[in-house]
Parts: C-alpha cells; structure tokens; sequence
C-alpha cells in the first residue's frame, strides 16, 4: 500500500516520512510490507489510508503544479476520510491528521468488546425502510443506519446480536442482500459514544484553520468552512450516519460536474456512479494515474 508511489515520488515520500514521525511508528513499513493482518487493524488503517491519499494530493501539487483552490470547489470524505479531506484543504497538517486518525482508530476498537459489535450491509432498500428494519431489529439494544452509501446501499451498525435479527427482516423488506461485513468495531453507531467522547477532547487540544475550500461534511451533507462547527461535526460524525449519497448529490447541486476520487482503491468511485450517471468521475491512487491527470490538467 503506497509503495510504489513512495517509489516514484519524493513528494509522496515526505508524506509518509511526515506520518511515521508524527506517529513515532513505522507505519510506511507496514504499508508497503505487511503484515496485512496488522496494517488492517483500525488504528493503522485509519492513518495509512490519510496517508496515501495526501501523498498523491502532495504529489499533484509539488509535482504537476496543482493547486487545490484553483481547480477544487469542495473537498468531501467518507467516514475517517473527512480528516484526508481537511488536511488536503489545508484545515490542518499531515501530521495532526495522522495523529488524530490514531487516536480515532483506538477509540473506537475500545468502545466497545471485540465480538459484541458489528455491522452489515442491507442492498435494495432505501435508507427510511433500512431505519425501520433497524428499528423492529433493536429489541432494546443498538442497531443504527450506519452508512447511507448509494442507492440500495445501506449499512447497518450496532450490538452483533441486533445486526443479525436485521438480516431476516431485511431480506422479508425486500432487500436483494443483507450481507455481514467483516470489520473490527461497530462504527457510525451510538455504541461509539466513548470514542466521540475522546474525539471531542482530542479535537479540543489542536488548531482547526478554516480550510481553503468547503467540506461538504457527512453528517449534514452541506459545505462547512467555520473551524468550530468542523471541530463539532467530526465528534458527532463518530455516532452518526454517513449521509455519503447526500453528499454526492450536495456537490452536484452546487455545480459540480466531476468528482476526482484521491487514495487507495476505487471504492467511492463506484459509490458515485450509482448515485449520478451524469458526473465525470476519475480516481488517483498509482503513479500512472497521476501521470493521466496531470497532463489533462
């Protein structure tokens, strides 16, 4: 993961370099060699998907001469990306990012036990008849709507045993799939209550510039530029649903006709695709990439 950018770019190398400091880890080293087992642990993975995408962020301005408020009109991210969002609009470093995403990623695997949690994807069902699902699942415990992805693509999150009861229901709904997910936490849940305690402490102690272009944010799914409403927003983001759809639909309102996704995958390209046809969409994760994209530019 991110090797063969650090091998191409000295850019991207000062990325990671900058991470690995801030975080007194050699998380480069686990990016590029392993063991997968630990690098996908949440308070490694949260950092390291920061990390790459700002090395290619670091790269497109160093490199091809890309300046983010020329070309950008807002900056969005899912779930821990919001923080890869922030720091490329400049609202803060790299360094406090990843220190931030380290903090978050530990939080929230001590929220709550291991195997008490987790979370599924429901596929065919819109988010109102996902939060009656979740509802009717609860029986007193927690089962939230999690993440409202795409069109027909809802996850839930909350006690394992709530999540599971939601999967039969799901399915008698309608829904096409209603699929376990294989994660370490039940994220974007009131479960993560002390984990967005933390946060609010955590977000507390640094300094948040008013980033140089608007975060369409996931909890509300509009654009945000004042520093405390942000620094409010991302504790609140650790409970509640990812309103990613919203998003996408809240920066083509505002004129936008294509989306560059930047970091590791193509995940939220797919997302995007589903939720408008009409959107240009590209995504930047390999040196090749960068190399089409800049000359486009």
């Amino acid at each position: 993961m991110g090797r063969e950018l650090a091998a191409a770019f000295p850019a991207a190398r000062e990325v990671f370099a900058e991470v690995d400091e801030a975080l007194s880890q050699k998380l480069s080293q686990l990016m590029f060699e392993g063991p997968e087992d630990e690098l996908v642990l949440t308070a490694n993975a949260q950092p390291a998907l920061m990390a790459v995408s700002l090395a290619v962020l670091r790269v497109l301005e160093r490199d091809a001469g890309v300046n983010l408020e020329d070309y950008v009109a807002f900056v969005a991210g899912h779930s821990l990306g919001e923080y890869s969002a922030l720091a490329a609009a400049r609202a803060f470093d790299v360094a406090v990012a990843a220190r931030l995403l380290k903090q978050r990623g530990s939080a929230m695997q001590r929220a709550v036990p291991v195997g008490m949690g987790a979370m599924a994807a429901l596929l065919g069902l819109d988010l109102q008849a996902v939060r009656e699902v979740a509802a009717a699942a609860a029986q007193g415990e927690v089962c939230d709507a999690a993440n409202d992805n795409a069109p027909g693509q809802v996850v839930i999150s909350g006690h394992r045993t709530a999540v599971e009861r939601a999967l039969p229901q799901a399915a008698a709904r309608g829904a096409q799939r209603a699929i376990m997910l294989a994660v370490s936490a039940p994220f974007h849940c009131a479960l993560m209550a002390p984990a967005a305690a933390e946060m609010a402490d955590a977000l507390a102690a640094i300094d948040i510039a008013p980033p140089v272009v608007p975060l369409v944010a996931n909890v509300t799914a509009m654009p945000v530029s004042d520093p405390a409403t942000i620094r409010r927003l991302l504790v609140e983001q650790v409970t509640s649903l990812v309103r990613w759809r919203e998003c996408v639909l809240a920066m083509r309102q505002g004129g936008v006709t294509e989306l560059v996704e930047i970091g590791a995958g193509k995940v939220l390209s797919g997302l995007a695709k589903r939720i408008d046809r009409t959107l240009i969409i590209s995504a930047l994760g390999t040196p090749a990439d960068i190399d089409v994209l800049a000359k486009s530019l």
